[in-house]
C-alpha cells in the first residue's frame, strides 16, 4: 500500500500523545518513555507512575485493518494458550487493541533477553522445537483476515508497483525488469507459492532479531530460552519460511544450522522436506518486497535518514545483480538435511 500524500501521520504521534493514549487506557506514565528500534511501526518503552514498564505500539496507518491486527492478537492468545514463550499484548478495559487521536495501539509487557547464539547446535535445536510448537498451533486453523505469503503479493505486485511509480532509474530501468522478469518466472513453478496448498500461519518475519533469548539463570517468574516478539507481519505462508532466516554464512554452515533446526523441529512436528526447494524463492520474493516495501515508505520521515543509499543507480545495479545471483541459487540443488 502507498502512504497517502501529505504530511506523514506519525508527525502527529508526539511524546504526549503517547501519554495520553496510555492513559486512556488507564495506564498512567511518569513522564518517561524511551522510542524503540523500529521501522514499521512506532514503538516505546514507557514507565509508569506504579513503577511497571510496558512496551507501547502504534500500528501504521492503513496498513492493516482492524480486523487483521485483531486476528494477529487472537493468534498471539492462542499461542500463549499453549504455553509457547511469547511477548502478546496485554488485555486493557477488556480488549488488545485501543484507538487514540487517529491512531491504533496496543500494550506489551516489558521482556528483556539477548539474541540467541545461532553457532550453538543445542540454541538450534531448541529454537527449531518452539518453531515446531507454533506451527502446530498455525496449522490448527487458517486466517481469514490476514494476507498470505505468496508470489503475487511479495513478487509480482513488488515489482509492478516499483515500475508504475517510475522507482527504477531509466539506466538500470531494464535490465532489472528483465531480471526480476526471469526471477519471478522461476519462481511461478513452486506450486506453494502459487496456491494456498500447504500453506499454515507463521511468525512471518523470524529473523534473528524477533527472538530472544532469556537465559537459564533468569529469575523463576520468567522462562527460560527462547521467546518469540513481534507478530507483526504474521501471515498464512509455507513452514520454512520461519527457518530459513534464521541461516547465514556459506552453503555448508546453512546445512549444518538446518540440520540441528529439523532436528529439534521434528520432536513435535513433522517437516516436509519438499519445502527447502522454496528457501532461495523465498529469499528472492524477500528481495523484490524489501525494495518495495523501502519505496512505498519513503515518505515517512525515518526512512531517508535510515536507509540514505536507497533509490540511487548504484543500489539498483546492485539489485540487478543480486536477483542474478538468486536466479542460478534457484536453479542450484537445495539444501537437504
Amino acid at each position: 500500500m502507498h502512504e497517502s500524500a501529505g504530511a506523514h501521520p506519525y508527525q502527529a504521534l508526539t511524546p504526549d500523545v503517547v501519554q495520553d493514549a496510555l492513559a486512556s487506557v488507564g495506564l498512567v506514565g511518569d513522564g518517561r518513555q524511551i522510542a524503540l528500534n523500529s521501522y514499521e511501526n512506532r514503538v516505546y518503552q514507557v514507565y509508569l507512575e506504579n513503577g511497571t514498564v510496558v512496551v507501547a505500539k502504534f500500528y501504521r496507518p492503513e496498513r492493516w485493518t482492524d480486523a487483521q491486527i485483531l486476528e494477529e492478537h487472537a493468534f498471539s492468545a492462542e499461542l500463549m494458550a499453549a504455553e509457547i514463550p511469547l511477548v502478546g499484548p496485554l488485555v486493557l478495559a477488556g480488549n488488545t487493541l485501543h484507538h487514540f487521536g487517529g491512531f491504533a495501539f496496543s500494550v506489551n509487557p516489558r521482556r528483556g533477553g539477548r539474541m540467541p547464539e545461532f553457532d550453538d547446535p543445542d540454541v538450534l535445536e531448541w529454537v527449531g522445537r518452539f518453531l515446531a510448537r507454533l506451527h502446530r498451533v498455525g496449522a490448527s486453523q487458517a486466517f481469514v483476515e490476514r494476507p498470505a505469503l505468496d508470489l503475487q503479493s511479495f513478487g509480482i505486485d513488488s515489482r509492478n508497483w516499483l515500475l508504475q511509480h517510475d522507482q527504477v532509474p531509466l539506466d538500470v530501468q531494464s535490465a532489472w525488469t528483465k531480471t526480476a522478469k526471469d526471477a519471478l518466472d522461476l519462481i511461478a513453478s513452486h506450486a506453494y507459492l502459487t496456491s494456498t496448498g500447504g500453506l499454515i500461519r507463521l511468525h512471518g518475519d523470524c529473523h534473528p532479531g524477533n527472538i530472544l533469548w532469556t537465559p537459564l539463570e533468569a529469575p523463576a517468574s520468567i522462562q527460560p530460552g527462547p521467546h518469540f516478539v513481534d507478530l507483526d507481519d504474521t501471515r498464512m505462508g509455507p513452514a520454512v519460511q520461519d527457518l530459513w532466516m534464521l541461516l547465514s554464512g556459506e552453503r555448508a554452515q546453512q546445512q549444518r544450522q538446518l540440520g540441528f533446526l529439523i532436528d529439534g523441529y521434528e520432536q513435535f512436528r513433522a517437516f516436509d522436506r519438499r519445502e527447502l526447494a522454496l528457501i532461495e524463492p523465498l529469499r528472492t520474493l524477500r528481495l523484490l518486497h524489501y525494495s518495495a516495501w523501502l519505496a512505498r515508505r519513503w515518505r515517512d520521515p525515518t526512512f531517508p535518514i535510515n536507509f540514505p543509499w536507497f533509490g540511487s543507480s548504484d543500489y539498483w545495479q546492485g539489485q540487478v545483480q543480486m536477483l542474478q545471483d538468486q536466479i542460478e541459487a534457484m536453479q542450484a540443488d537445495p539444501l537437504v538435511v
